[in-house]
């Protein structure tokens, strides 16, 4: 099942929680901000102090957004010439399990993807020819919450084995708002060990790592 009619559609300021804290002194009570451990490298979750670009909608917007909120739904072509076979399923559950268990997302399979209004079906997995060098492409299809926030992101990736669960992993960094090094802040080198399945060129089983798992859980 594919979209109806669907066309070929692809810094962080410091986020540091904070906790208060109650110190009695002098007969006063003094609130006092302490610092909760933020344990990532930099700030890769748009928008940066180096990458501040509004969301746009449609494959040559060539923006990176954020999902619309914490609960995020996706779909898995399953019939036409952009379907997933079973191995690529496979690898995308994989990717998709450890947002789901190691941040604050709370992500579910939507059997029934709804293309239009206001509670659309957050990321759509195709498989099918990326333009360019690339391998896999992810845009936003619908950036109607305005801002850096898409309500549908389209995740494509090339057949022939390239629905690996680091690429799947990779591009669905891209669906909730992460960013390659080059646009962090501080910036990082791109293939940065410490980008995880971020890194530009991700290797066939990186996973989500820390700097990711923090970014994400500061923001949602």
């Amino acid at each position: 099942m594919s979209p109806a009619a669907s066309k070929p559609p692809r810094s962080l300021r410091s986020h540091r929680r904070r906790a208060g804290v109650a110190v009695a002194l002098s007969g006063l009570t003094v609130v006092a901000a302490a610092a909760v451990t933020w344990a990532a490298a930099t700030d890769n979750l748009v928008p940066t102090n180096n990458y501040n670009v509004g969301c746009l909608t449609g494959m040559s917007g060539g923006t990176v957004c954020r999902t619309d909120n914490a609960d995020v739904t996706y779909y898995m072509d399953s019939g036409g010439s952009d379907k997933l076979e079973d191995i690529d399923k496979a690898n995308v559950r994989v990717a998709i399990q450890e947002y789901h268990d190691k941040t604050d997302l709370k992500v579910s399979y939507d059997s029934t993807p709804t293309w239009s209004g206001g509670s659309e079906t957050d990321i759509y997995y195709a498989e099918a020819t990326v333009p360019g060098s690339d391998e896999g492409l992810t845009w936003c299809n619908d950036n109607s919450p305005g801002g850096f926030k898409c309500d549908q992101q389209y995740v494509r990736i090339e057949g022939g084995g390239q629905y690996t669960p680091g690429l799947s992993c990779h591009e669905t960094g891209h669906a909730v708002g992460l960013l390659h090094g080059e646009d962090a802040s501080p910036r990082l080198p791109n293939q940065d060990s410490k980008l995880g399945c971020m890194k530009k060129t991700p290797g066939f089983a990186d996973g989500l790592g820390t700097n990711n798992r923090e970014n994400i859980n500061a923001n949602y």
